[in-house]
């Protein structure tokens, strides 16, 4: 899950090399924090929330089948 969305994030930003994320798993839920340029927070969560929201579908559906909970946090890199 963390590759695809890295794989994502770094195809809608203009400074892939600043894309980073982490993944702090439990037992049901795992976290995934992606961290970004301050420049590029817009891209990722898109007009009126699109992008992150469908970011979100993908792991949603994804979790469904491996019976885990997908969490994703945008964090802006400072």
């Amino acid at each position: 899950m963390k590759e695809l969305v890295e794989l994502i994030a770094k195809a809608l930003v203009d400074n892939p090399d600043n894309v980073q994320i982490s993944q702090l798993d439990g037992e049901q839920t795992s976290i995934l924090e992606l961290k970004v340029a301050p420049e590029d927070i817009g891209k990722v969560i898109g007009k009126q929330g699109g992008n992150v929201q469908a970011i979100r579908v993908i792991l949603n559906a994804a979790g469904m089948k491996l019976k885990k909970r997908f969490v994703l946090e945008i964090i802006e890199k400072g």
